[in-house]
């Protein structure tokens, strides 16, 4: 009997990770163990095999929080949930899905939000990822998060710090390496950029070692329209850091009723920028569906992922 194995598929690893791979080959890894203050992504690959992100700031010890690709918030009633100087968590309670397919590769889990005194969970973050393949070894991260309170509601308060953080390799850094921060107006560099509102953000930069030899690739990071207060603020600087500041005009509310839904797209890509592809990306994920975690209907698979509509 012969089996077709899915393009993409997201498999579990031991020490508490999980590999997405497209055509064989990882693009990208989630780490959800207890001895990080809160769950990240690393690496995220771009089209000649090296990481388009890192571990940690290449000159500042106090910045080891952080890592590659992460979500976490400065001030949650209070509470600092962004860097590794508090107590609080945020921990993976359980994977909900893992879903394999030609087109994309997928994952859904359950996150805690705890504020490191009171056992009970601040918040639940239902998260759930998707990458999927693009021509010429390139590859898509869509992330959508889910935030109920545990109470009625809950305020996220003002702050440069928060939702989705994004530490690109030191070779993409315009201060350590060689790159350029670029968004959507076409204004370059951190001075004409920092706080600015904008559609999209690109660290784009040459790569290290073989097959690369120097080529420049990037990670193109969306917001999309439905989040509150699109266009995002940007929190960016030249050592190689990016963040749609989601707070950083007022803060934001989520009810347990009516959860707050964010959603973001990050592109690998080969190359330099092309603002008129990239604009047309920013098109086509602004008029996708967004994601939905439901029961499934088949033996052996508790929850299934959907595109909404």
């Amino acid at each position: 009997m012969h089996y077709r194995f899915p393009r993409c598929q997201v498999t579990p690893q031991p020490l508490d990770q999980v590999s997405f791979e497209i055509d064989g080959i990882e693009r990208l890894r989630w780490h959800f163990g207890n001895s990080y203050p809160q769950p990240f992504f690393y690496p995220f690959v771009g089209p000649s095999g090296g990481s388009l992100t890192r571990m940690g700031h290449p000159g500042a010890p106090n910045h080891d929080h952080h890592r590659s690709i992460w979500f976490a918030h400065a001030k949650v009633l209070g509470i600092d949930f962004w860097s590794d100087a508090t107590e609080a968590r945020i921990r993976q309670k359980q994977w909900l899905c893992y879903q394999d397919g030609d087109d994309e590769a997928s994952m859904a889990v359950a996150l805690g939000w705890y504020d490191g005194h009171d056992p009970q969970e601040l918040l639940e973050q239902q998260l759930v990822a998707a990458v999927r393949p693009d021509p010429e070894g390139e590859s898509f991260l869509e992330l959508q998060a889910s935030f109920r309170p545990r109470a009625e509601s809950l305020e996220f308060s003002r702050t440069n710090f928060g939702f989705l953080a994004v530490r690109v390799a030191k070779n993409l850094s315009a201060y350590f390496g060689g790159g350029e921060i670029t968004n959507s107006a076409g204004e370059k560099g951190e001075p004409a950029i920092f706080g600015k509102p904008a559609d999209w953000m690109d660290y784009s930069g040459p790569m290290l070692g073989q097959p690369a030899g120097g080529a420049v690739e990037g990670v193109t990071y969306f917001d999309h329209p439905a989040n509150p207060g699109y266009p995002s603020h940007w929190h960016v600087r030249e050592d190689g850091w990016m963040g749609a500041a989601a707070c950083f005009e007022r803060p934001l509310e989520t009810f347990r009723e009516q959860p707050l839904v964010l959603r973001y797209l990050l592109h690998a890509h080969r190359g330099p920028l092309d603002p008129q592809r990239t604009g047309q990306l920013a098109a086509e994920f602004g008029a996708s569906p967004g994601f939905e975690v439901a029961k499934a209907n088949v033996k052996h698979t508790e929850f299934a992922i959907r595109r909404k509509g």
